[in-house]
């Protein structure tokens, strides 16, 4: 039996910045299949999956249900973590710092709606809940953050680059995603923030930003700026004394780069192609090769190709992680969402129809065609998995016809519009046509999820998996699928398949956390509403945790809540 220790969930006084109160966790596993020693735990877990196959007589689909037995090792004491932003002083960068300073200090706002309070709504892990079952009662729902100890965005240390030089104060009041009375609170802890110099190479963003980069690294040598971003991110680590580093791209989109061999189909590749100063090579490919080389994890959070074989290449060499691409926060979340409950209704969308503008500077950067297009494909990719999962309503593969119009409005600011019509076939003939107005306040939707992003990937950094009984652990694939909840476009492994259903994702996302804290992850089945119930028992199928070895603990007293 063992208790999660207390996860911090730090609120930093404003008389004294350093005192941190952290709030207690009251979720008690008791289970055989789980051991923890020291900051270790230990558990195991039985995979269930079907091996599928075409019988070539008749080309009957075969089923043959396997079982898989994982064991999971992971560090549950969260690690000193630093986020380093591209696009620090954009709207996302300065949103999600600010944000992060409003929530340490507790500050509160007045807007003609009321008093606001800082909060971290919109994050998954600050804000999510997870089924863990029915106790008699009632439903039984805990905090996603209550199931292993995690970070809070309060933890983040923060810092970045960006192309242009205005402090963070300025940036605020440029962008107008916060409140005046809040960016008033704001200033003296922004104003003193200026990003980074940054690289710019004009041929990958919109012509129209050359009035914004005031603030880049001297020089047009490639080699030269990824020597300098290095030195950035290895500064940034031995100054604030973290553990873990993650670099994340929330800065423009730029246009796709070619990818072919001899340019950056290996690692060798790329780095070859730095060094002779390869124009086809593209500024997030020299930040996520800095990051590689320098052991920081990197994230795509925009549209464009940046993850070319060769740079996932080089991050398994290295054994950081990589993610991407492009937030998914607001249209296209809720088009994951929806598609995918028309299509499991038996439903068939016919024609989808996205139309949004917006006036932040990502709507000015993305209405040149080149970066446009590197966001329609992000975009229109969301429903292939969909239409894929049902080949009664698409017995050919063809999806339905799918449109995606994006305008620069520069009044509406960062308050994107979004209409989207959905055109169903329904029975017998008939027609459903859905129509849908959505004001995302784009860089409230979006910040939350650069949070997300990077706790996941310091959590996952923590757990190691065996395939071999405990003999050997390894970690995750390079390659970190498992935040494609919050992108567009997710990157995953070769040869697997690219999921977007959102709450499919969300389900694979807290049943592997729950998996790896010992908790039963088929809560949802809830056989007991609709049967008898066998007898209950505390023992599953998986082979008990016992160590090969008798394993020495510390004393109980130094584990607060072990029993």
């Amino acid at each position: 039996i063992y208790s999660m220790p207390p996860h911090s969930s730090p609120i930093v006084s404003q008389k004294n910045k350093n005192r941190v109160e952290a709030k207690a966790q009251a979720l008690l596993v008791d289970s055989p299949f789980t051991r923890r020693e020291g900051e270790t735990l230990h558990s195991s877990y039985t995979y269930r999956r079907n091996a599928l196959a075409r019988d070539a007589a008749t080309g009957a689909l075969k089923v043959t249900p396997q079982i898989h037995d994982f064991r999971f090792r992971t560090n549950l004491k969260p690690t000193r973590t630093g986020v380093m932003l591209v696009g620090l002083g954009g709207n996302n960068g300065s949103t999600a710092l600010g944000a992060i300073i409003a929530n340490r200090h507790g500050m509160s706002w007045r807007s003609r709606d009321g008093t606001h309070t800082a909060n971290y709504f919109g994050s998954v892990t600050q804000a999510a809940t997870v089924h863990l079952g029915w106790d008699g009662a009632e439903q039984v729902y805990v905090p996603f953050n209550d199931i292993l100890p995690i970070l809070s965005p309060s933890d983040l240390i923060v810092d970045g680059w960006d192309i242009n030089g205005a402090n963070l104060y300025e940036a605020m009041l440029r962008s107008k995603v916060f409140e005046p009375t809040l960016i008033d609170q704001l200033r003296p802890h922004m104003e003193g923030i200026v990003p980074k110099p940054s690289i710019y190479y004009p041929d990958f963003i919109a012509s129209n930003q050359s009035d914004r980069a005031n603030n880049l690294i001297a020089g047009s040598s490639k080699s030269a700026h990824l020597t300098r971003i290095r030195e950035d991110i290895r500064e940034f680590k031995q100054k604030h004394e973290l553990d873990t580093v993650i670099v994340l791209w929330t800065a423009n989109t730029e246009r796709f780069t070619d990818v072919r061999a001899g340019l950056n189909m290996t690692a060798d590749e790329i780095l070859a192609a730095i060094e002779r100063n390869e124009e086809e090579v593209s500024p997030s490919n020299v930040f996520a090769i800095a990051s590689i080389l320098e052991g920081a994890h990197y994230i795509n959070g925009s549209p464009q190709n940046t993850l070319v074989p060769g740079i996932v290449q080089l991050a398994k060499k290295h054994n950081v992680f990589v993610g991407g691409d492009d937030f998914k926060s607001g249209q296209t979340k809720i088009k994951s969402a929806l598609v995918d409950f028309l299509v499991s209704s038996g439903l068939k969308p016919e024609s989808i129809v996205s139309y949004n503008h917006l006036g932040n500077n990502d709507g000015k950067n993305l209405s040149e065609q080149r970066q446009f297009r590197s966001k329609e494909i992000s975009k229109a990719s969301v429903v292939d998995d969909m239409v894929a999962a049902n080949h009664i309503l698409y017995p050919d593969g063809k999806g339905p016809d799918h449109c995606i119009v994006i305008k620069y409005v520069p009044f509406v600011g960062d308050s994107k519009r979004a209409m989207d019509e959905y055109t169903c076939s329904i029975f017998m003939g008939g027609k459903q046509t859905i129509s849908m107005h959505n004001t995302c306040e784009d860089s409230l939707l979006a910040s939350p999820l650069i949070y997300d992003l990077a706790i996941l990937t310091e959590l996952s950094a923590r757990i190691q998996y065996s395939s071999d009984g405990g003999v050997t652990y390894q970690p995750f694939h390079e390659v970190l699928s498992l935040l494609s909840i919050f992108l567009k476009a997710p990157v995953v492994p070769e040869g697997t398949p690219v999921g977007n259903a959102f709450m499919r994702q969300f389900s694979a996302l807290t049943k592997l956390f729950t998996a790896v804290a010992g908790i039963s992850s088929d809560s949802d089945l809830q056989l007991e509403f609709f049967s008898k119930l066998p007898a209950g028992k505390s023992v599953g199928s998986a082979a008990p945790l016992t160590p090969k070895t008798p394993v020495q603990t510390v004393a109980d007293e130094a584990l607060p809540g072990l029993v």
